[in-house]
Formats: structure tokens, sequence, C-alpha cells
């Protein structure tokens, strides 16, 4: 198999998964902005994901699977198109859950940096809903 044949069979599961998930293929710049609020490291371009969809790059392994958590699909399956048995994959949700929890410092102000001005005063509400009740505000 061609790297040109595992980047096409990519981009076919990649639109399949977010078809799965309910997520607009047809518009990458709304597939950046969520994948971005979802993806611990530095953003993808609206360019970048053009190219995963057209079948023109592979995403990096930690993109693959930032994405296989977002749409709810095995990483191999992603970037491969082999299923994974059961047991491998409830461990690997495990990790990934455990790993959620983990946020780099500076990760928060970057992402909410990334929001529209609406979206930045809900988060700013739903934080101070919540300080108030647990008491800490």
């Amino acid at each position: 198999m061609t790297l040109a044949d595992e980047r096409q069979g990519f981009s076919k599961r990649l639109k399949e998964a977010m078809r799965r998930a309910r997520v607009d293929a047809g518009s990458p710049t709304r597939i950046a902005r969520e994948f971005n609020l979802r993806y611990h490291g530095d953003p993808v371009t609206t360019q970048a994901v053009r190219k995963w969809l057209a079948g023109k790059s592979l995403p990096s392994q930690d993109k693959i699977r930032a994405l296989a958590l977002w749409l709810d699909m095995p990483p191999q399956w992603l970037r491969f198109g082999e299923v994974e048995r059961k047991e491998d994959r409830a461990h690997m949700t495990a990790k990934q859950d455990a790993a959620s929890y983990k946020i780099e410092p500076g990760w928060v102000t970057k992402k909410f940096e990334l929001l529209n001005e609406p979206h930045k005063k809900m988060v700013l509400e739903i934080v101070h809903a919540l300080l108030r009740l647990e008491g800490k505000q």
C-alpha cells in the first residue's frame, strides 16, 4: 500500500467517523475549532483539516488519538482501518480518560483565548456558578 493510498483510506474513515458522530465534514473551519477545543497540543489550522479530508496528508498519532476520542472510534481503526480487540479498547479508553484530566499549565488559557466573546462569557458564567455551588468564591 502506498502512502497516497493510506492517506485516502484515512480520509474515508475520518469522514465515516464524522458521519457516525453527526459532525459536519463539510466545514473544515468548524472541525478545526471543535478539534482544537479537545486537543491539548498546538492548534490545527483549517487548511490542515482540509488536507486530512481530501486525503492529502495524515495527522500525527497524537492528533489521531484525539480525533478518535472525540469521534468515539478506536484510533487504530481510524488510522489503519483495523479493528482492535475489545479488551485493548477498554484499556486504551481508561488510559485516555485518566489522561484527559491532566492538563498542562497554560492549556486552559490557550483554549479560552480561541473562543469567541459570547462563548468566553458563557465559560466565565459557568465557572462562577460552579464556584458559588462549592462556596469557594
